[in-house]
């Protein structure tokens, strides 16, 4: 069905072009280069201009068909079950979600935090946000591994001894504060919302008397007191987090609106998350799941005079995913497939 009806498509404004070139009248078509020749036009010069344009539209509607074929054989073969949440928020339909209750009390983390909610407290490493992080950049020189040859993008080793001396001359401040243990919708087993912009996160965060957290915040959850590279350790391992996959082409005009069929067949093709919790090693020393890999994850700026909406983590792709690096280049209404959030709270 889909492919007749892109063939008709491109029939149809092939014939359009050649009756609209046929009734012109003479000065339009001086104008689109088809020259007169005493009484009569130059029957030769016409032909070729005519075909010129079918020969336009023709390829016009091959590139059309291509895309709704692509399209229209992805639907018919979705890898994973969706659902929309209000209308906007993807979420991949899970197998089982376990009771929140269940896993507090297997976990044993929570404190005197909301349920489904990390107590951390501790000091944190606070010399330095934003673009020019001090942290980041002294720690990016015990890096004895770059992976590719990019270097400071993602590291496969990094010196554990060396960091340990260099960080002792590094400002600490005390930090306390509630942290969801995962993803949201914060859920052992479901997968996280996607799709959402930062306005948005920050809004159901609010609605559940929470709030977004603060990239400072989201990195010591991350780091801990050691301030760790990886939330794992020293050592970038694709099995412990889900990071490292390769990277999909995007068509972005298709994830937009965002409620459509187009935005689920292309979802569908670029999804490569996986349910929260299921990789146990990735976890923070507080005991914080998924914190690098899986989805990005909106925060919120403490740099005085910069826009608020930061990402934090990286996704399931070959990125950074390490606790400290940030995207900073996103407005609050920016939405993208690879993009989550979790949400923090003040201490009761």
């Amino acid at each position: 069905m889909t492919r007749r009806l892109s063939l008709a498509m491109g029939g149809s404004l092939g014939l359009r072009a050649k009756r609209c070139l046929r009734h012109r009248p003479r000065d339009a078509m001086r104008e689109a280069g088809i020259k007169e020749s005493g009484r009569g036009m130059d029957i030769l010069e016409r032909r070729r201009t005519l075909l010129l344009v079918v020969l336009a539209v023709a390829a016009w509607g091959v590139v059309f068909i291509v895309a709704k074929a692509r399209r229209a054989s992805a639907s018919e073969e979705l890898q994973h079950r969706w659902q929309i949440a209000e209308g906007k928020f993807w979420e991949a339909a899970s197998e089982s979600v376990e009771d929140v209750t269940v896993t507090d009390f297997s976990e044993g983390t929570r404190g005197r935090c909301p349920e489904g909610m990390v107590e951390v407290q501790g000091h944190a490493l606070t010399e330095g946000w934003g673009y020019a992080d001090e942290v980041e950049v002294l720690q990016g020189s015990t890096c004895e591994d770059w992976i590719g040859h990019k270097s400071g993008e993602r590291c496969a080793r990094f010196n554990r001894e060396r960091w340990l001396a260099l960080s002792r001359g590094i400002r600490s401040a005390p930090m306390h504060f509630c942290v969801d243990r995962f993803e949201y919708p914060n859920r052992r087993g479901a997968y996280p919302w996607i799709m959402a912009t930062w306005n948005e996160a920050r809004g159901i965060c609010a609605r559940e008397g929470k709030r977004l957290c603060t990239e400072a915040e989201w990195t010591f959850a991350c780091e801990g007191e050691e301030g760790v590279p990886y939330p794992y350790g020293y050592a970038r391992d694709a099995e412990a987090c889900v990071i490292d996959r390769p990277h999909r082409d995007v068509d972005e005009a298709a994830l937009f609106p965002r409620d459509t069929e187009h935005t689920l067949v292309e979802i569908d093709h670029l999804w490569q998350g996986e349910p929260s919790g299921s990789r146990p090693r990735c976890r923070s020393p507080f005991g914080v799941y998924d914190m690098t890999g899986n989805v990005d994850e909106w925060t919120t700026s403490v740099v005085v005079g910069e826009r608020p909406s930061i990402l934090k983590g990286g996704y399931w792709g070959p990125v950074r995913t390490r606790c400290r690096p940030s995207t900073r280049a996103h407005g609050e209404t920016f939405a993208y497939y690879q993009i989550g959030f979790r949400c923090c709270s003040d201490p009761p």
